[in-house]
């Protein structure tokens, strides 16, 4: 199994609310990690989580529209305070790049939400795909609720009915085979809607 040499969270986003951010002081202080506070001017926080080892990562937390929002680009190395930041962004539906690092390729992972919107495998000479978030049961109830079908099968039968009029006051032969030619096209495509 491959070995982790570091993480790195780029440009990534959390957001929390005043008892969020109580309930990550609460389950700070429980923790192998140490940490402090900075009270800001601005109402802001900025807290620095330190691990055994001494690695440490500062969390800038700003006040914007009563949420406390954290702006986080770093890379941290050891496994403490790696898994420490990794709850800590999924718990507060952390939004970003985080890349982990391992000997010869990188796997970055796109979150949005806390939730991982897809990961691609990056190698120095090539770039794999490996996972990419799909909609389905979205997608399967946006075509269940799709009448775009039914609006053309309406359109169809107008259509056809219109040409059955104009047939029966056609006077020349030509224009009783061209629409006949157009009735069976719609005839066909009537089948496959209704299929």
């Amino acid at each position: 199994m491959a070995h982790r040499l570091a993480t790195e969270y780029v440009n990534a986003t959390m957001q929390m609310t005043d008892v969020q951010m109580n309930q990550f002081l609460q389950s700070t202080i429980t923790s192998q990690i140490n940490f402090r506070v900075k009270v800001m001017d601005s109402g802001g926080q900025e807290i620095m989580l330190e691990d055994e080892s001494g690695e440490e990562v500062h969390l800038p937390f700003e006040r914007k529209d009563g949420l406390y929002v954290c702006e986080l680009s770093c890379r941290l190395v050891t496994p403490g305070l790696t898994n420490a930041v990794r709850k800590l962004f999924s718990a507060f539906r952390g939004s970003g790049k985080v890349n982990r690092i391992y000997r010869g390729f990188i796997m970055s992972y796109d979150y949005h939400e806390g939730t991982v919107k897809r990961i691609v495998q990056l190698s120095e000479d090539a770039s794999s795909l490996v996972y990419e978030y799909k909609n389905t049961t979205g997608e399967l109830q946006r075509l269940f609720n799709s009448n775009e079908t039914e609006k053309e099968i309406e359109l169809i039968h107008k259509s056809i009915n219109d040409l059955l009029d104009e047939r029966f006051s056609a006077a020349s032969l030509p224009v009783i085979d061209r629409i006949d030619s157009q009735l069976r096209h719609y005839n066909q495509r009537l089948f496959v809607l209704e299929a």
